[in-house]
């Protein structure tokens, strides 16, 4: 199987401008991705099963990897909410997905999204890892739009092993990760 085009770019191109950035000496110290997650939570499938099979199947058709389901973990009346009941689905992408996911999300589908201005520089967590939220999965090009029962958004986890946000930051941008233009 071919590389995934960004790893290409990553092993070329970005590992020598972040060395540099960086005044490192060592390639490896350079950061890197190590995972993608992909989590939906769906607060109906308490009341309809059906709901969280068809989202699993949506999941499977962004990533190219079947969802595992997560349980609610306590029961919580206020909800109808008993422990082990099924409440979403996430993906953990690895290898060659994961950069062939992170091309089709920064060219593809964020480009997509209504009114788009940038994604915010905000949700990073102070270890070099970014989580951003979708509002809705129809942007990306695998969903077939006319056939769309419900909407239902999702949170994408990027895990780097930069040792800071801005090590992850300048990582993600050299991705062509569209960033807002911040003011500095």
């Amino acid at each position: 199987m071919a590389e995934a085009r960004l790893y290409t770019d990553f092993k070329s191109n970005i590992v020598g401008k972040l060395k540099d950035e960086f005044k490192l000496k060592n390639a490896l110290a350079v950061p890197k991705m190590t995972k993608i997650v992909v989590n939906v939570g769906v607060g109906e499938a308490v009341a309809d099963k059906k709901v969280l099979d068809d989202i699993t199947n949506n999941i499977a058709a962004i990533t190219g990897q079947r969802p595992i389901m997560t349980y609610a973990r306590k029961s919580i009346s206020n909800f109808k909410l008993r422990e082990g009941m099924p409440i979403g689905c996430k993906v953990t992408l690895r290898g060659r997905i994961m950069y062939e996911f992170l091309d089709r999300l920064i060219n593809l589908a964020l480009p997509r999204t209504r009114d788009f201005q940038g994604v915010s520089d905000k949700g990073f967590d102070g270890r070099g890892n970014y989580t951003m939220g979708i509002t809705e999965h129809s942007i990306f090009p695998e969903i077939d739009t006319d056939n769309l029962d419900r909407i239902h958004g999702m949170d994408i986890s990027i895990v780097t092993t930069a040792s800071n946000d801005e090590q992850a930051y300048q990582l993600l941008k050299h991705f062509g990760m569209p960033f807002v233009k911040r003011n500095n």
